[in-house]
């Protein structure tokens, strides 16, 4: 038999905000289909109308174009095994309930919500499977006249699949192994409501799994309660042949590492728990985006990739391209993976020292509009010799403008701490000498600028500390930033006396 081209799909649900989470499990599945020149397909789940959210698939869309993880088909990608939208198969999953129903791997039941309380209240426990179902309202337990009589009244039912009891059910897992259930423990599951007319989530996914040719289902660690149900669906409909390999991930934890991450865990320490800021159309809450945090999509990744997989050795910063060659699910753990969110600000801050300096200019132009700057006003070499010097001190670009504003704007009032340690008396008469000597360079390099300078200061027996600190005090306002002479060549000798002069004066 000829081996199966890859498939996977990421198929969320339209119900909100894509959680890191899933971002996550959409990224897995994206390296796992690049490395094996698979396709990835995009599904929407919509079967349960009444927790959809405006706006939502859109929101998930435009969170995978930031993050620049690729689909190959599905909801607005097109493909040939659409529709991809759930609300859309609706005749698709009918087809396949009367199959179930008409193969006895099935049965309809009329049981009320009131009626199965009332059987949770009478039997602790209460499981409706083998072991219960013929004391309940359905098609195995009623005489078939009755069970015609209430479908030719339109009375609402539900379809249950039929598990047969104290059965093995082995799910074969990428990452946990051979995971065994006994049918036992299982329940007739719901697969269809007439009350909608649409499948629940599990009949839906096997067959929109096996309709479009999916080969692995990599989910979320919550998904493996079900997967035993779906190794039986499978067989149901005799498609053992095509059943998907299953891969279970590990759940993310709060940074403690004692449950799973919510977004209140974000709240609480501080960080985003999704890829883009969103609007909850119904509440009107605002929540924190990733991208909006100005955290850049590179890093999100290669932070998002090392929670819950390694590579198999102490690399860390990787490159899309290289995780897709790394990458292998037999490298994911089994045990859950702890959201250390400070080390994606570490990541953050290695991309960005990463990142061309002209690159980080061009995001750093917004930062200083906002600030009031006439970004006209500075030429595109200008920003990027900025941010050459300050960009290994930050963790986001919206830092640049604290390391940076000097660069700009002169100093208005100077740090008082500096001043009254680096400011004495003879401070004006020596920053006037300091004028003359830089007046008398014709060549106002860092490094000329820097031999004359301190030849100067020697030469006179001044305190190199004192009087250093003193012309950048007097030039950047406080006793920090990068290398004074590196400083001075940027800003040039007219704004650099004019500053200087401006101290004496003030202080």
């Amino acid at each position: 038999m000829a081996e199966r081209k890859v498939r996977v799909r990421f198929a969320p649900s339209p119900t909100g905000p894509l959680h890191i989470g899933g971002v996550r499990t959409a990224l897995y599945n994206y390296l796992f289909a690049r490395q094996h020149n698979g396709d990835l397909v995009f599904r929407i789940e919509d079967t349960d109308s009444s927790r959809f959210v405006p706006g939502a698939e859109e929101y998930i869309i435009e969170s995978f174009r930031w993050l620049g993880i690729t689909f190959d088909e599905g909801v607005s990608f097109g493909g040939s095994h659409g529709p991809y939208r759930q609300s859309e198969r609706r005749d698709i999953y009918k087809r396949y309930v009367k199959e179930l129903l008409e193969k006895g791997k099935a049965y309809v039941a009329f049981d009320t919500p009131a009626e199965l309380e009332e059987k949770r209240k009478e039997i602790h426990n209460f499981q409706y499977d083998a072991s219960t179902r013929m004391g309940m309202r359905n098609s195995l337990a009623m005489p078939q006249e009755e069970v015609s009589r209430l479908m030719a009244a339109g009375t609402q039912y539900v379809v249950r699949f039929k598990v047969e009891p104290d059965e093995d059910v082995h799910v074969n897992d990428l990452i946990r192994g051979d995971v065994v259930i006994n049918s036992s423990i299982l329940d007739d599951k719901v697969l269809y409501k007439s009350a909608d007319e649409l499948p629940t989530y599990h009949l839906a996914n096997i067959v929109d799994d096996h309709l479009m040719e999916i080969t692995h289902v990599i989910r979320g660690e919550e998904w493996l309660p079900s997967a035993p149900l779906h190794v039986l669906l499978y067989r149901a409909f005799g498609w053992e042949g095509t059943m998907p390999q299953f891969a279970h991930l590990p759940l993310l934890l709060k940074p403690e590492g004692n449950g799973k991450l919510s977004k209140r865990d974000g709240d609480r320490l501080g960080f985003p728990v999704f890829p883009l800021e969103w609007h909850d159309p119904k509440t009107g809450e605002s929540s924190s985006g990733y991208r909006e945090a100005g955290y850049l999509p590179e890093a999100v990744v290669n932070f998002l990739a090392l929670l819950g997989w390694n590579p198999g050795n102490d690399q860390e910063l990787m490159s899309m391209d290289e995780l897709v060659s790394l990458f292998n699910l037999s490298h994911c753990s089994k045990a859950g993976a702890k959201f250390d969110y400070k080390k994606g600000i570490w990541f953050n801050h290695e991309y960005i020292l990463r990142k061309p300096d002209a690159e980080v200019a061009a995001l750093f132009k917004p930062v200083l509009a906002g600030h009031g700057v006439d970004v006209a006003a500075y030429n595109d070499d200008y920003l990027t010799r900025v941010v050459g010097l300050v960009k290994g001190r930050v963790n986001f670009v919206k830092e640049l403008w604290e390391q940076a504003r000097f660069f700009f704007v002169a100093p208005e009032s100077y740090a008082e701490k500096d001043v009254k340690k680096r400011w004495s008396e003879d401070t004006p008469r020596i920053m006037g000498e300091l004028m003359d000597v830089l007046r008398g360079m014709t060549d106002f390099s860092s490094k000329h600028a820097e031999e004359v300078v301190i030849g100067w200061i020697t030469e006179k027996g001044y305190h190199m500390g004192n009087v250093m600190n003193a012309f950048r005090l007097a030039v950047v306002g406080e006793c920090k930033g990068p290398h004074m002479f590196d400083i001075t060549e940027l800003l040039g000798k007219e704004e650099t006396l004019a500053r200087i002069e401006k101290a004496v004066q003030a202080i």
